[in-house]
């Protein structure tokens, strides 16, 4: 009995080994014959298209064209960091030319909007449009400012609009004691726009330094609105323009000089707007620089290579309009106050002619330290290249001059 029941156990160990053992002889032929085949060649990445069957690239040189590209885009890189420093840096940033600052140009504009009506819950109608204008943002101590509104329809006619109330507040800091209001007196002038004049100075918010808004309600064809008006005032002025204002050469620029007696002595900023004799914008020539107590000289200049770079040249006499200006109070909030702005001409130059106007590039250490290292990797750039590939055209080094290695 014994015996009988062994035996069947051993055939089928047996019987097991021996296909376990055919398993791993066909495993092997299978893995022996897909090595000796040819593999496909991988899918080209994805955004690459082939013309025609793909060719069979040399690894050492398809390296060593990748490697040139390299080297060929540090080379215009640095090229290109160094002209453009070069460029941007031929006159000292007071005196730019117009075209880079084209939002500073006119700075007495009035800023005027158009937009859905605000109703009462946060909502617009966007058939009714409010047309609002106000004739400056900041105001210096003494200032004022024009408010105006009208409503028209998306065809651009007037509708009938009825202020109901209009009130200024000073926008106080968070747990500090709220500002006083003011009511604002609109009056209809043409039977469309409505129009305030609010000065500061002459209501209870005459000491408020910051943010006054003014809120306008009103009603357009029995719909309740509103409408929202911010300046930012100074309460106190930190010097006056006095003295008459003079005309000068320096060594590297056509500069004009407005005497400033200060009263607060820190940092100034000032800045003027330049036109050529024809009243088109030139330049806009800024001072940053602090000032001591007392009777104090604020320069404005117009930097001479400015103007022998301009082709054509600006037609003579230029006129210096539009300057403002504040102290900077740092760490402070707000972080300025204002000067009383110069509005229009300021100053008429006597200088009829460029012959007597210094031609220098503008130079100041800062400059020459990053030229310096600009040109430092500009050098090594080409110098790797030039290593690399003793063949390769480099471009000139002249900024001016076109090419580059491609």
């Amino acid at each position: 009995m014994t015996r009988w029941s062994i035996q069947p156990t051993r055939r089928r160990a047996v019987w097991l080994a021996l296909v376990v053992a055919a398993a791993l002889m066909l495993g092997l032929f299978w893995h022996q014959n897909d090595s000796a085949r040819p593999r496909a060649a991988p899918a080209p990445p994805a955004g690459l298209h082939f013309l025609g069957p793909v060719p069979v690239m040399n690894p050492a040189g398809d390296d060593r064209t990748v490697r040139r590209r390299q080297l060929a885009g540090q080379v215009r890189l640095t090229q290109h960091t160094y002209c453009s420093y070069f460029q941007h840096t031929r006159y000292p940033h007071t005196s730019r030319p117009a075209a880079q600052h084209p939002d500073q140009l006119y700075p007495n504009q009035p800023v005027r909007e158009s937009n859905p009506m605000r109703v009462d819950g946060g909502d617009s109608d966007p058939d009714v449009l409010v047309q609002t204008a106000q004739s400056r943002v900041y105001l210096a101590a003494g200032e004022t400012v024009e408010l105006s509104l009208r409503a028209v329809d998306a065809h651009g006619a007037a509708l009938p609009l009825v202020i109901t109330r209009a009130l200024a507040q000073g926008m106080a800091a968070q747990g500090a004691r709220p500002a006083p209001r003011v009511t604002l007196a609109f009056s209809q002038d043409d039977g469309e726009h409505w129009r305030a004049t609010f000065a500061p100075q002459a209501s209870a918010l005459a000491g408020f330094h910051g943010t006054i808004r003014s809120e306008v309600r009103f009603s357009v064809n029995g719909r309740a609105g509103v409408v929202l008006f911010d300046v930012i005032y100074s309460p106190e002025l930190p010097a006056m323009w006095t003295g008459t204002p003079r005309e000068a050469i320096s060594p590297d620029a056509l500069e004009f000089t407005l005497p400033l007696d200060v009263r607060l002595p820190g940092r100034y900023v000032v800045s003027g707007r330049i036109d050529d004799a024809l009243g088109r914008p030139f330049a806009l020539a800024t001072f940053n620089e602090p000032l001591g107590q007392g009777t104090q000289s604020v320069a404005l200049r117009v930097h001479g290579k400015l103007l022998h770079d301009a082709d054509p040249g600006p037609p003579l006499p230029l006129v210096l309009r539009d300057v403002e200006g504040y102290l900077l109070r740092e760490n402070a909030d707000p972080d300025r106050l204002l000067l009383a702005r110069r509005e229009g001409a300021v100053l008429v130059s006597r200088t009829l002619s460029l012959a007597s106007v210094p031609d220098h590039e503008w130079q100041s250490e800062e400059r020459s330290r990053y030229l310096a290292e600009y040109a430092k990797d500009r050098a090594a750039a080409r110098e790797r290249l030039a290593a690399f590939d003793p063949a390769a055209t480099l471009p000139p080094l002249a900024c001016s001059e076109p090419g580059l290695v491609q």
